[in-house]
């Protein structure tokens, strides 16, 4: 969420780290996020960001997959959207967007977030009509206050349902507010926390695949 930015982000997008070897051929699984995403703070977050989790998790299971990592720290559902455009230039197959979270923190329009995140869906389809996309649901801080916490949680169901997406779980379920599974800031999962957020998400991504 809110920081500088890493080197997991720098780059277009790093393929998550998994137990398998060539994956040529094998579905192309963009994850466009925040630092969340990136695995800001992890000692190795090449191997232990959730992506890479859902790598390893998609390798024992047998479904051939390529995580890419694109997590950016610190950008906005906006940031996103702008970049995008280079992001997509190797037409993924399935694209899990991770992104507004620090929309949230800033406090900024959930209008404004649901609007940039309808602009980045487009942008998908534009690139690839045939990507699946899914939509990680994210929170808002209590302290922004009861409506606006309300406001931002239902805009990820509203953009899911309007335009056709699938909505997976809030990223951080059972992780979000346990100390033990988060860095000393608070916001960020430890490697422990980072394995527990793939297992929010891999139903929903492992349905995708398969599909």
């Amino acid at each position: 969420m809110e920081s500088t930015t890493s080197a997991a982000g720098r780059a277009t997008g790093t393929a998550a780290r998994g137990t398998a070897g060539d994956r040529t051929g094998a579905t192309r699984v963009l994850f466009l996020g925040t630092s969340l995403t990136a695995g800001l703070g992890l000692d190795n977050p090449e191997a232990d960001a959730y992506p890479a989790v859902l790598q390893r998790l998609a390798d024992s299971a047998g479904v051939r997959a390529l995580m890419v990592n694109a997590g950016l720290s610190g950008e906005t559902s906006a940031g996103a959207l702008r970049r995008a455009d280079w992001l997509l230039r190797e037409k993924p197959d399935v694209v899990v967007i991770e992104t507004g979270a620090n929309d949230g923190l800033r406090g900024l329009d959930p209008d404004s977030t649901a609007a940039n995140l309808r602009a980045l869906i487009a942008k998908i389809r534009a690139a690839n009509p045939a990507a699946r996309i899914l939509l990680v649901q994210m929170e808002a801080p209590t302290n922004l206050g009861v409506r606006y916490t309300q406001r931002f949680h239902a805009l990820f169901g509203d953009v899911a349902r309007t335009e056709g997406v699938t909505l997976l779980p809030f990223l951080l379920n059972g992780v979000a507010g346990i100390a033990k599974l988060n860095q000393g800031d608070g916001i960020h999962p430890t490697a422990e926390g980072a394995r527990r957020a793939a297992r929010n998400i891999w139903p929903g991504l492992e349905h995708a695949l398969r599909g």
